[in-house]
C-alpha cells in the first residue's frame, strides 16, 4: 500500500468526520424548523382520515376537504385550551388572588401546620435561613431591573409561538393537500435507481407512525381514566381537566411523568388549602400520589412495552437510549420526537443498506 492511497484514505475518512460534525452541528441549528415539520406531519397524519372522508363520502374538493379539517382540528385545540379556563378561575379562588390578606393567613396557616407536623419550628427554620444567607443572597439578587426583562422574555415567548403557530398550519395545509409532497421532495435527492425504495419506505412509516400516534392516544387514554378516579375519589374541583392535563404531560418522555406528577398533587393541595393539614390536606394528597403510582405503573409494566413491541417494533431498551440521547442533543423537543424520528431512520436504512449487518441486527424486526 502506498503512502499515496493511505493519505487518500486518511483524507476521506476526514472528511467524512467533517461532514457529520457539520450535519449534526446543522441539525442543532435549524431543531426549532425540524420540529415544526414533525408537528405539522403528526397533524397530517392524524387529519388524513378526516381528509380523506370529506372527499370520498362527502364528494368535497380536496383544497376545501383541507381546510375544513383544518378549521376542525383548530376547533378541537381551542376547545382543550378552553377546558382549563374553570380550571384557572377555581384555582384562583383557591389562593384567594383577590384577596391578599386572606392568601397570607391561609400559605402562613399552612406553613404553621406543616412545621408542627414535621415536629419543627418557626425559630429552627429562621436559624437554618441565617446559617445558609438566604435571605441576604435573595435580597442581593433582587433588582427592578428584572420586570423589563420579564416583558421582553414574555414578548420573546409570546413572538416565537405565534411564529412556530403559522409555521405549522402552513405547513400541515400543504401536508394535507397533497399527501405525496414530502415524499416527492425526497425524491429530488434520491437516484432514480432508489425511487422506488423510498416510495416503500414512506408508506412503511406512515403505517408504524400512524399505529405509534393511536398508541399514544391509548396510553393518555388510560392515564387520563385511572387519574380521573384518583381526583373524584379525593374530591378535588375540576378533577377531569386536572387528570387530562398530567396526562397529557406524559407526551414528554421521562421527564413529563413528574411535572404532571407534581402539578396535580400541588393542585389537589391547593384545593383544599385552609383545612386542617395532617387530617385532610396530607391524606388527599397521599392518595392521588398512590393513583399517580398506580398510574405510571401500568403506564411503564403494559403501556409503553405494548406500544414499542407493536408499533414500532423496538426495544424499550433502545428506546430509552434513543430518547436520552435526543434530550442531551435538542432539549425537550428531542425527547417528543425521538421515536418517531429513530423509527423512520430505521424503515430507511433498511430499505436503502439491507445487506449491511448492523443494519440487519438493528431492523431485524421492521
Amino acid at each position: 500500500m502506498t503512502s499515496k492511497i493511505i493519505a487518500k484514505g486518511i483524507l476521506r475518512a476526514v472528511a467524512i468526520i467533517v461532514g457529520v460534525v457539520l450535519a449534526c452541528y446543522l441539525l442543532i441549528k435549524i431543531q426549532s424548523v425540524l420540529a415544526y415539520l414533525a408537528i405539522a406531519a403528526v397533524i397530517a397524519l392524524l387529519g388524513r382520515p378526516v381528509v380523506l372522508f370529506l372527499r370520498r363520502k362527502l364528494k368535497f374538493p380536496n383544497t376545501l376537504a383541507v381546510i375544513v379539517t383544518m378549521v376542525f382540528m383548530l376547533g378541537i385545540f381551542l376547545g382543550i385550551l378552553a377546558l382549563f379556563i374553570p380550571l384557572i378561575n377555581e384555582q384562583s379562588k383557591n389562593l384567594s388572588l383577590l384577596d391578599i390578606e386572606s392568601l397570607k393567613a391561609d400559605i402562613n396557616t399552612l406553613y404553621l401546620q406543616i412545621l408542627e407536623y414535621f415536629g419543627a419550628t418557626t425559630d429552627s427554620v429562621s436559624h437554618l435561613i441565617e446559617d445558609s444567607d438566604l435571605e441576604k443572597n435573595v435580597l442581593e439578587g433582587l433588582d427592578l431591573g428584572f420586570i423589563p426583562n420579564f416583558l421582553n422574555s414574555f414578548l420573546n415567548v409570546l413572538s416565537n409561538f405565534s411564529i412556530g403557530l403559522f409555521s405549522v398550519l402552513f405547513i400541515s395545509f400543504f401536508f394535507l393537500k397533497d399527501s405525496k409532497l414530502f415524499q416527492n421532495g425526497m425524491l429530488v435527492f434520491v437516484p432514480d435507481e432508489k425511487e422506488g425504495n423510498l416510495v416503500k419506505s414512506v408508506d412503511k412509516i406512515n403505517n408504524l407512525l400512524s399505529r405509534y400516534f393511536a398508541g399514544i392516544l391509548l396510553q393518555l387514554f388510560i392515564l387520563f381514566v385511572i387519574y380521573t378516579i384518583a381526583l373524584l375519589i379525593v374530591g378535588v374541583e375540576n378533577a377531569i381537566v386536572i387528570a387530562f392535563l398530567c396526562a397529557l404531560f406524559n407526551i414528554i418522555p421521562y421527564i413529563g411523568p413528574i411535572i404532571g406528577g407534581a402539578i396535580m398533587v400541588t393542585l389537589t393541595m391547593t384545593s383544599f388549602l385552609g383545612a386542617d393539614f395532617s387530617t385532610v390536606i396530607l391524606p388527599k394528597a397521599l392518595y392521588v400520589l398512590i393513583g399517580l403510582v398506580v398510574g405510571q405503573l401500568i403506564d411503564n409494566f403494559f403501556s409503553q412495552p405494548f406500544i414499542f413491541s407493536t408499533s414500532v417494533k423496538s426495544h424499550p431498551l433502545e428506546i430509552f437510549l434513543v430518547i436520552i440521547i435526543a434530550g442531551l442533543l435538542f432539549g425537550v423537543v428531542g425527547m417528543v420526537v425521538a421515536v418517531p424520528g429513530y423509527t423512520a431512520i430505521k424503515v430507511i436504512l433498511k430499505e436503502f443498506l439491507a445487506e449491511n449487518e448492523i443494519v440487519k441486527k438493528l431492523t431485524k424486526n421492521l
